[in-house]
């Protein structure tokens, strides 16, 4: 006689990092328990960003999410407390194994709203070939950086978000983190620096760069051998290994705009989420637990091309040996990394605010005009409500 077998459906991004390992999962999860299907379906990196999980939770039941989604999970309640649900000593390896701020940056309103299963923020990438081939040196610090743009050697992701991620960057290590005041984006001073460090970069590499997300970079980059440099993307571990791409990339930590410590990044990395509109809640958690465990995190989660959220698999031996050392070189950068706000109306201010930074980046203009739109946005996001 036959299991009658219950259906799970999730969806995840358009990426061998976020797709691959989640199927994966989910068959080694129904091998284990055979009257359980979970089926993955997945959607484009800029939906990822910008489609609403509400919409979302009521399709799927189980949701990998961008976690400044956590305030709107909280006000709306599309998608269920996962610590009301999983046992207190799992969760307290969850936050203990958390690499940087990935485990905090889903907890709001005193819940936590996934599990950070993927840990990712802005770090160095580049070609070894191209630097031997060259006589080249990694930069330490922006002046090497300039210095190396100036050889049409350097790109970086390019489209709206990233450029807001980004800016935010730029404030972050000249010693203010945005957005920490309500009435406004960042301080007029720091603003301004921030905006003309960056332009000084931008107006050095290419103008297909304004088109890339940091996928598309890394494709440049192993496609063809005109990049051998990108001094901030979203790192991709997929890229430093063996047979992925045409060429192999390393990743480092970025470089010195003070001297004395490296560039602060803005934390991104993905969590697994679970729907409060889903038939089968239980199952589907007990499938979150599976995924995030440092067990899975560090071998079929891992090996399947996941980037992991948990410590031990970023501190594992063998992963690193997998990758160049991947995890262990940018560890310090993920340690340090910006966490942007999550309050309820970011997701407006994230999806629009991109825009005014990077047409500055591409024709220059005003720093206070553009600094003035962007506090016009941020003052609208903060009130906005739900629906």
């Amino acid at each position: 006689m036959s299991l009658k077998k219950i259906t799970l459906k999730g969806i995840t991004w358009n990426h061998s990092r976020g797709f691959v390992p989640m199927v994966a999962t989910a068959q080694r999860f129904t091998e284990l328990n055979p009257s359980v299907e979970i089926v993955w379906e997945k959607r484009s990196l800029q939906q990822f960003a910008d489609f609403s999980i509400e919409e979302l939770a009521k399709r799927f039941d189980l949701l990998v999410i961008d976690h400044p989604w956590a305030g709107f999970a909280a006000k709306t309640k599309s998608i269920v407390p996962l610590d009301e649900y999983l046992t207190k000593g799992f969760m307290q390896d969850q936050e203990q194994n958390t690499v940087g701020r990935s485990f905090e940056s889903y907890s709001y309103d005193g819940h936590q709203w996934a599990l950070a299963i993927d840990a990712a923020t802005p770090v160095a990438s580049s070609r070894p070939d191209l630097f031997e081939k060259y006589g080249l040196e990694l930069p330490k610090s922006f002046d090497d950086l300039i210095a190396l743009a100036d050889k049409g050697l350097v790109a970086f992701a390019g489209i709206p978000i990233d450029v807001l991620m980004s800016f935010y960057m730029f404030c972050c290590s000249l010693g203010e983190d945005p957005c920490q005041q309500e009435d406004q984006v960042i301080s007029q001073e720091t603003g301004i620096k921030a905006l003309k460090l960056f332009r000084e970069l931008a107006t050095r590499v290419h103008a297909d760069n304004f088109h890339r997300n940091p996928i598309q970079v890394y494709e440049a980059m192993t496609k063809t051998d005109q990049v051998a440099y990108c001094p901030f993307a979203y790192g991709y571990s997929n890229y430093s290994r063996r047979g992925y791409a045409r060429k192999l990339l390393h990743f480092h930590d970025m470089v010195s705009i003070d001297g004395k410590t490296n560039l602060k990044s803005t934390l991104g990395g993905t969590g697994l989420a679970v729907s409060s509109s889903s038939k089968d809640i239980s199952l589907a958690v007990q499938y979150a637990n599976f995924v995030a465990s440092a067990e899975s995190q560090q071998t079929v989660f891992f090996e399947n091309g996941g980037q992991p959220g948990h410590l031990a698999a970023w501190l594992d031996e063998e992963n690193n040996r997998q990758t160049c050392n991947y995890f262990k070189n940018t560890l310090p950068a993920l340690e340090r990394a910006f966490l942007r706000p999550r309050y309820h109306g970011h997701m407006f201010f994230q999806d629009h605010a991109g825009d005014l930074v990077r047409d500055y980046l591409m024709k220059g203009g005003s720093e206070e005009e553009v600094l003035e739109k962007m506090n016009e946005l941020y003052l609208k996001s903060r009130n906005l409500q739900p629906a």
